[in-house]
């Protein structure tokens, strides 16, 4: 009984080890990010990206985005410098390496400011039914932080935050139009400011946003599926040439590897990758229908 009792003792010191080993690591990158974000060229360089990675909702600052991003692409070209001893190469998969964590944080920002959207029919019709039932716009707003889970929640509860700091109404509520940046959230802050300055029904007011951000995302719906087809059609014409290469090389590779090792074929093969982007661009941007 006392062996067992000891090696249990031991394990949750192992465990416990093990956690405080990384938290320090943890706190370590933390410290090192923090240092190298604040360095001038970085700080430079994050200020572009500072308010993407706000609405977002990524808790970094630009600066250090800035240096994750280099030391991946660092670390990605010297990989494949090490593994193919290339240099042309590992300069493409660094350069590679290095767009992608921005698009990523393109499509979150996307993602988020879609579920931001959706959720405020949901967000006014609560805060116009606690405004009706006798509540302050401050109760308003803190019931939707805690009924609603999600961006809408999360960018109310720091608007609340902030008010409670000592940052006034106003203020506060342009600072969450401005994280946000969703016409939506345009219009109500807009509205509620007026509302603040000259009077009237803000229940009703808010009732009626949400009637109209209700029949836009209706008709963004039916929209959505009716260029569905041209949607797919630009997937298709995007991906078509790449399986067809992949096909190639698979079936003959002498008969494409001339496109890299001679002048013609590279000149023909920027061309075509050129082509290739400037017609998805076209076609989104034919589907791409504002509401």
């Amino acid at each position: 009984m006392n062996e067992r009792l000891r090696q249990i003792g031991e394990t949750g010191v192992r465990k416990k080890q093990k956690v405080t080993a990384r938290q320090d690591l943890r706190s370590l990158w933390r410290d090192f990010l923090r240092w190298a974000g604040n360095l001038s060229p970085t700080r430079t360089l994050g200020r572009v990206l500072d308010r993407k990675l706000t609405e977002a909702d990524i808790p970094l600052k630009g600066g250090e985005f800035i240096v994750m991003v280099a030391l991946l692409a660092m670390g990605s070209g010297a990989f494949v410098f090490a593994v193919a001893f290339d240099l042309k190469l590992s300069l493409v998969a660094g350069a590679f390496s290095g767009v992608i964590p921005l698009i990523m944080v393109n499509g979150k920002r996307q993602r988020w400011l879609a579920l931001f959207n959706h959720q405020m029919c949901d967000a006014l019709t609560l805060l116009s039914t606690s405004l009706r039932s006798g509540f302050s716009l401050m109760q308003g707003m803190d019931l939707v932080e805690k009924e609603l889970q999600g961006p809408v929640g999360k960018e109310f509860g720091r608007t609340l935050s902030e008010i409670g700091l000592g940052t006034s109404t106003e203020e506060a509520l342009k600072n969450m139009a401005a994280r946000v940046n969703s016409r939506d959230l345009d219009l109500v802050v807009t509205a509620v400011l007026i509302q603040r300055q000259v009077g009237g029904n803000l229940a009703e007011v808010l009732d009626n946003i949400a009637s109209v951000i209700r029949e836009r995302v209706n008709m963004k719906r039916e929209i959505r599926a009716l260029t569905a087809q041209g949607r797919m059609s630009g997937l298709l014409i995007g991906i078509l040439p790449l399986l067809l290469c992949l096909y190639i090389m698979l079936t003959n590779p002498p008969y494409l590897l001339e496109l890299f090792t001679e002048p013609l074929g590279r000149i023909m093969l920027v061309i075509a990758i050129v082509g290739e982007v400037l017609g998805y661009l076209t076609i989104r941007k034919i589907v791409d229908i504002d509401v």
